[in-house]
């Protein structure tokens, strides 16, 4: 086994055929499916159940191929630090959700890279179980995520913690008043969104089995349905303060037991970080005077 045979795995699974990782792998089919078949003695086990139309991995396969990414993430880390040896560089991909990079990652970003201007840090958003699911697979380096986090490999830092408000356009009284309608209308993000999850939960709990979702792909349709009066939206406090707080919109307050939401960052506790990861995970660590504002 050696890393060449890793590759070609990897492509092997991510291409889901033999002849696309032969093109990608710049190689011959019959050296993919060599190289393959010799990984599968080597471990004895199949690792991928191959049909006439594609190829897929087997429950062995979803196993190795966690041990696959670690070792290809390690070795590119190596190089990187021996690379950059006198000096914090490499890149880092750090994940969160729709209304972080919009509003946060710009700040983010540029603290960072004022700290660590031969590091190359980009963000990527998602929903929070995506994000979690590509920490988990090497895909994200870190993640901004809603708290709590159930998993052993997981490390987790504490964040901030966010009020939430039922947010809608000046025509509305009150809270009850707006469940009292026949035709409820949320204005939220596709399901995976940790507020529209919230908002789905305080109306199941009050009752509201009937309502209709107005999916949104930005936070700025979101804000421009619910002040046009189209519906209405659960969003932290902060967020509307800060960026919206010109804009024809009221707030409603939530009881405690469903008014707060927490962020941590989470990383793999099982890897070797790299010194770019490090410093990352140290702008947030507590007490660190030089952290950046989330």
């Amino acid at each position: 086994m050696n890393l060449n045979d890793l590759k070609i795995f990897e492509a092997v699974a991510a291409s889901g055929s033999f002849t696309k990782a032969a093109e990608v792998m710049c190689t011959v089919q019959s050296n993919v499916t060599a190289r393959i078949k010799t990984l599968e003695e080597e471990l004895e086990a199949q690792l991928f159940t191959r049909t006439s139309r594609k190829v897929s991995l087997t429950t062995a396969g979803h196993a190795f191929i966690q041990y696959a990414r670690k070792i290809s993430n390690t070795i590119e880390e190596a190089k990187r630090e021996i690379k950059n040896s006198d000096q914090i560089g490499g890149n880092l991909c750090i994940g969160c959700i729709e209304t972080t990079l919009v509003f946060k990652a710009p700040e983010i970003l540029s603290g960072f890279m004022n700290a660590y201007p031969h590091v190359q840090l980009e963000f990527k958003s998602d929903t929070r179980s995506k994000l979690i699911d590509d920490v988990l697979n090497y895909k994200l380096d870190a993640a901004f995520v809603s708290a709590p986090i159930h998993s052993a490999q997981l490390e987790q830092i504490h964040i901030k913690q966010d009020e939430l408000v039922i947010v809608t356009s000046l025509d509305e009284r009150s809270v009850n008043q707006i469940l009292r309608k026949d035709n409820l209308n949320i204005v939220v993000f596709d399901q995976g969104c940790v507020y529209r999850a919230r908002l789905e939960t305080l109306l199941n709990a009050r009752g509201v089995i009937q309502y209709k979702s107005m999916v949104m792909n930005s936070i700025e349709g979101i804000i421009n349905f619910v002040e046009a009066g189209l519906g209405i939206t659960l969003l932290p406090l902060e967020l509307i303060e800060k960026y919206y707080g010109g804009r024809k919109l009221k707030t409603f307050k939530l009881s405690k037991e469903i008014n707060t939401i927490s962020t941590s960052l989470i990383y793999l506790k099982s890897i070797p970080k790299s010194q770019a990861l490090e410093s990352f995970i140290g702008m947030y660590a507590t007490g660190n005077k030089k952290a950046i504002p989330f």
